[in-house]
């Protein structure tokens, strides 16, 4: 097992060696924000979708849009808005009065990386539209399905301050996202980082260094990463105990919870967690690779109660205290 872990690490070294690469183009443009940035290093490598909530000015789009920069692949925005319509997004039937015939129009979801920008602005029947692509990897247009790109990716952003003319995104569509990244305010040596870069007429721009090829390699790689049965069984302990609290000496957070973590959780913190080895060059997962993504797996996947937001309680707390509960291997 050790000559094997062993040869694996020197493998993901190998396959791993474009992380560095895109890291340094990321920084060329964007400053600090290393949570983000490791959150959207690990949907790419694990093929998952990535949900950035923060407030407005904190680089959210600008880090996705730099990510989509270091790849040859192709890159769609769509700004969501309240007048955006599903046909926006999946695409359409073009009438040819000519030849009497439809034909089909692509909308922007076939390209590899898609940045949905506030997310929350438009209506639930376009969030939806995005359902299918981001679960089944296919569009469906009139009788017809298409099939996505091998290398397709969500990256979606929303304001959790502004609640006027936004339609929070149901529960269904949110477990869609492997991560769900919070970001905040930088340190003040960040923002006079920020401030030296951005406040010029000619802005940083990052070079393409990754290809498609790559990330796929890179994820077929990663899911060799040797997963401990104690790891699993850690993993499990964590989801469960988002569910019954009290088996786990829980009790106190119990009244906050409303519904624990979905299978769904399980899957993707396995996944995710091999993903951030890989990442960081190991060839197995260990206990601080799983803290290290759990947040981000389940914190919009435990449901609150009304109590807990009336004392002000939220998913971070309860999942702090899963993490300080349950037993590390």
């Amino acid at each position: 097992m050790d000559s094997e872990i062993s040869k694996l690490n020197a493998k993901i070294q190998q396959d791993a060696l474009f992380v560095q690469d895109l890291r340094k183009e990321l920084a060329k443009v964007v400053v600090g924000q290393e949570d983000l940035v490791n959150g959207l290093l690990v949907g790419l490598v694990a093929n998952g979708h990535v949900l950035v909530e923060g407030v407005p000015g904190l680089a959210k789009t600008l880090t996705v849009k730099t990510l989509a920069q270091t790849l040859s692949a192709a890159f769609q925005r769509i700004q969501f808005t309240p007048d955006l319509l599903p046909a926006d997004i999946t695409g359409t039937l073009i009438y040819n009065p000519k030849e009497s015939t439809f034909s089909v129009r692509k909308g922007p979801i076939f390209a590899n990386i898609i940045l949905a920008d506030e997310i929350n602005r438009a209506p639930a029947k376009v969030q939806s539209a995005l359902l299918e692509g981001m679960q089944e990897r296919q569009v469906t247009i009139s009788d017809s399905t298409y099939k996505l790109p091998d290398l397709f990716m969500v990256l979606a952003t929303q304001n959790p301050i502004e609640q006027e003319g936004t339609y929070p995104l149901p529960e269904a569509q949110v477990d869609r996202f492997m991560l769900k990244v919070n970001i905040t305010y930088p340190t003040k040596v960040e923002e006079a980082r920020v401030l030296e870069l951005m406040a010029r007429q000619t802005l940083p721009q990052a070079g393409k260094v990754v290809t498609v090829e790559q990330v796929l390699k890179a994820r077929q790689t990663a899911d060799l990463i040797y997963v401990d049965d104690k790891i699993k069984n850690y993993v499990l302990d964590l989801v469960a105990a988002t569910r019954e609290p009290g088996k786990h000496g829980l009790d106190k957070i119990k009244p906050w919870i409303r519904y624990g973590a979905s299978p769904r959780a399980t899957i993707f913190m396995i996944q995710a967690a091999k993903a951030y080895a890989f990442i960081n060059g190991r060839g197995y997962v260990t206990p601080e690779d799983i803290k290290a993504v759990g947040f981000d797996v389940m914190r919009h996947r435990v449901l609150l109660t009304y109590e807990a937001e009336a004392e002000n309680i939220g998913s971070e707390d309860v999942l702090k205290s899963i993490f300080e509960a349950v037993e590390v291997p």
